[in-house]
């Protein structure tokens, strides 16, 4: 399989590597962002152990252990009693021939004994740390990496000299893999997201539409039951979850709407979404003008595109796609795909504005994000408090070109945003997929841009 992108990551451990000393990284994120494939690309051409942990018996995951140790220095295998023999016997490798040492979903072992960390913590502060080695652990339960091995609580809390949580590509990396023109492109990050498995399962040469139907709506596709496989990674009883997650997916965004259609009360609720928070399955956003935590004017949003796709369309289908996919697709998908497309839309078109902002192209802004208050609302609103400038941008993914109204009424709904002095430098965008109709670029002063889907497709072709 091709590898993609991740020079920033690749950077970040060869540095680490190449530094004097021991080193102890750590590398986490959601099942299927690229975790292995990382440190595999990583590994290549270095001297290196390489264990992936399984979910078996203590005993049989330590043997195993053991095993791959005294293969990868090619001696026969020693009889281990416990953990902390095993570690021992790793470290008396590693003092005459360094390598890295990586130990890939470590939270199985975790799981079938506790006290694996404090082991750990005696092999790095008494061998790792006199060798020129380095260990890795690797993990896709988020919650199991940030307390066993991150938490303050954690025997290792201190002693890792860096740490990567992996996240999915952005659109402007997932344009390597979509080979889509930018419009389906788009389109397709709106199913799959930036999950680099996902994404590579797709086949770019056929239309999006069959592999939609190939890959996610097919009982037997891997995508079809994914989201629950991911769940139940994390969560012993993940129906309540599930139903917490499309409900947010179908547009109940607050905590008032979100109990009313899962019958979840105020009080557990907010257990619940705090939970799937930590898990990076939902997103808390409020308007960027607000006071973050203590606004009360908070929304939620699945926090990635192909969960939110899946809790749309597949999940409250269920019972029609095992019987007839195609309509399902044709009738129920197909139809309103624009829409849901239209809030990937305004996402990359943020990202775009970024980019922009890196580029020196729209000047530098500190924050940058949605805006709403009561019934106005504002796709993209950058603020730039130390000189009193705002951005005010719309994004529209309609089948016809933008024109003087969505400029009027943008304008309007500026005058509604309360923030900075009553001087403030203003600046507006449009971002449109079917373009803008004759004369309105001309008739509009240098304080606006507007971007077409080629300007998009420039701005992430040349960053």
């Amino acid at each position: 399989m091709t590898f993609y992108d991740r020079e920033d990551e690749l950077a970040s451990l060869e540095t680490v590597y190449s530094s004097p000393g021991h080193a102890f990284y750590v590398i986490y994120g959601r099942r299927r962002v690229g975790k292995t494939a990382l440190l595999k690309e990583f590994c290549v051409d270095r001297p290196h152990l390489y264990y992936l942990a399984a979910q078996e018996a203590e005993e049989r995951q330590r043997e195993k252990f053991v095993e791959r140790v005294a293969e990868a220095f090619d001696e026969r295998v020693p009889r281990i009693d416990g953990w902390d023999d095993a570690f021992e016997y790793l470290g008396e490798k590693l003092t005459t021939d360094d390598r890295v040492v990586v130990i890939d979903e470590f939270p199985y072992l975790v799981e079938e004994n506790d006290s694996l960390p404090s082991y750990l913590q005696a092999f790095v502060d008494e061998q790792l740390q006199g060798s020129g080695s380095m260990l890795v652990l690797c993990g896709s339960s988020v919650s199991t990496m940030e307390s066993a091995v991150l938490g303050h609580e954690s025997p290792l809390y201190g002693r890792r000299t860096g740490q990567i949580d992996l996240q999915p590509f952005s659109f402007q990396q997932a344009r390597d893999v979509i080979s889509y023109d930018i419009a389906d492109a788009i389109r397709s990050y709106s199913v799959t997201g930036g999950t680099p498995m996902y994404l590579t399962l797709f086949d770019y040469e056929r239309p999006l539409s069959e592999n939609i139907r190939a890959h996610i709506l097919s009982p037997t596709a891997m995508l079809y039951n994914e989201p629950e496989f991911l769940l139940r990674t994390e969560l012993r009883n993940p129906a309540r979850y599930l139903s917490i997650l499309e409900a947010v997916a179908l547009g109940h965004t607050t905590p008032n709407e979100i109990s009313g259609a899962t019958g979840v009360d105020s009080g557990p609720l907010s257990k619940y979404l705090q939970t799937l928070r930590r898990l990076r399955l939902l997103d808390r956003e409020v308007p960027v003008t607000a006071a973050g935590q203590k606004s009360k004017r908070s929304r939620y949003r699945v926090a990635d595109e192909f969960l939110r796709f899946w809790f749309r369309y597949v999940e409250p289908n269920r019972s029609s796609i095992e019987e007839a996919p195609s309509v399902v697709f044709e009738g129920t998908i197909e139809p309103d795909l624009p829409t849901h497309v239209a809030t990937t839309f305004e996402d990359i078109c943020t990202e775009a504005v970024w980019e922009l902002i890196r580029r020196e192209e729209l000047g530098p802004y500190s924050e940058v994000g949605r805006w709403w208050y009561g019934e106005d609302e504002i796709d993209i609103v950058g603020l730039a408090p130390a000189d009193n400038r705002i951005l005010l941008a719309e994004c529209k993914w309609t089948s016809d070109p933008v024109g003087y109204g969505l400029v009027d009424d943008l304008r309007e709904k500026a005058e509604n945003v309360r923030w900075g002095p009553g001087n403030r430098s203003e600046r507006f965008a449009l971002f449109s997929r079917s373009g803008f109709v004759d004369g309105l670029a001309t008739k509009l002063d240098d304080s606006w841009s507007l971007f077409e889907l080629d300007d998009l497709e420039e701005i992430f072709s040349n960053p």
